[in-house]
C-alpha cells in the first residue's frame, strides 16, 4: 500500500447519538471553527468539513490486532522506538517513534518504566474526535485505528481528546502532523507485511520479548489488560517474581541455604 493511502472503502457506524456523544461531537465541531478562524477560513465552510467528512459516533468494528507487553521484561534500551521510527521515515529517531518508553529515574521496579503503544481503542477517541476524517478506521487491513497524514491538518485534537498519557497520537515535528502506530501496516523502509497476519517491527526486534502481537481485544480498563506476564519460568528462576512471597520453580524442592530443616527429637516416655 502506498504511503498513508486511505482505502476508499470507509467504515460507517451507526448514528445512534446520546448525551454523552453529542457533547463528544459538539466539542469536534468547535474546534473546527476554531482552527478555520487561525487559517482564514470560512467557518461556514470548516463546519460543512466536518459534518460531511468526520466519522459520526457510534459503534465501531474492534480492530483485529493489538500490541501487549510486560513491563517487567522490558530494560528500556529504545531498540523498539529507533525501530518504529526507521522502518516508517528511514531514520533512528526516539522523536518520531509511534511507541514510547517513559523512564523515572527516582521510581523503583517495576514502576520506574512504562511501556506505551496505541491501545487500537474499541471506542477510538481520535477517530470521533477528528474534525477532518484523518484519523479513520482501516476496514481493508483489519480495521486498525490509522492516521493519514497526507490529510492531516495539524490542529492536535487527536492528541488533546486521547485519554492515555502520555497521548498514544505522536506528534511528528519534521511535518507538523499527527501519525500513529498502524501495527507496521505502512512501511516504506521496511519488506515485509505488516498489520493483522504480518510482522511488527517493534515485536521482531525487542531483545527481550517485551512486547507481542495478539488478536484479542485486551480489557480496555486503563493499562491492565495490555501490560500482561510475558514470562516463563526461566525468568521466575532469576527471581523476577510478581509477588516475593512466590517460590521460583528450580528452588521449590531444593533445600535452604542452612540446610533441611530438622526433625524434632521425640520426647521420651518415662517408664514407671
Amino acid at each position: 500500500m502506498s504511503k498513508n493511502k486511505k482505502p476508499d472503502k470507509k467504515e460507517t457506524p451507526e448514528k445512534n447519538m446520546n448525551r454523552r456523544q453529542f457533547l463528544v461531537g459538539g466539542s469536534a465541531a468547535l474546534a473546527a471553527g476554531a482552527i478555520a478562524a487561525t487559517t482564514g477560513c470560512a467557518t461556514t465552510t470548516k463546519s460543512a468539513s466536518v459534518d460531511s467528512s468526520a466519522p459520526q459516533t457510534g459503534s465501531y468494528p474492534e480492530s483485529k490486532g493489538y500490541l501487549v507487553y510486560d513491563s517487567k521484561k522490558c530494560i528500556g534500551c529504545t531498540t523498539c522506538m529507533l525501530s518504529c521510527s526507521m522502518v516508517h521515515y528511514g531514520e533512528q529517531n526516539l522523536s518520531l517513534a509511534r511507541i514510547q518508553i517513559m523512564q523515572d529515574s527516582f521510581g523503583k521496579f517495576p514502576n520506574d518504566l512504562q511501556i506505551a503503544p496505541c491501545r487500537q481503542c474499541v471506542t477510538p477517541p481520535c477517530v470521533i474526535n477528528c474534525p477532518v476524517g484523518a484519523a479513520y478506521i482501516d476496514t481493508e487491513n483489519g480495521n486498525v485505528r490509522r492516521i493519514n497524514e497526507e490529510e492531516c491538518i495539524g490542529c492536535g485534537t487527536c492528541l488533546d481528546m486521547c485519554p492515555q498519557q502520555p497521548h498514544r497520537p505522536v506528534w511528528n515535528h519534521i511535518t507538523g502532523k499527527s501519525s500513529k502506530c498502524d501495527l507496521c501496516i505502512d512501511t516504506p523502509y521496511w519488506n515485509e507485511k505488516g498489520g493483522p497476519g504480518g510482522k511488527q517491527a517493534c515485536v521482531e526486534s525487542c531483545p527481550m520479548q517485551a512486547i507481542r502481537f495478539v488478536t484479542e481485544t485486551p480489557d480496555q480498563k486503563e493499562t491492565e489488560g495490555y501490560n500482561v506476564n510475558l514470562r516463563n519460568d526461566h525468568w521466575y528462576n532469576l527471581g523476577l517474581v510478581d509477588d516475593s512471597r512466590i517460590v521460583p520453580p528450580k528452588y521449590k524442592n531444593m533445600p535452604t541455604m542452612f540446610g533441611p530443616p530438622k526433625a524434632k527429637p521425640k520426647a521420651k516416655r518415662q517408664e514407671g
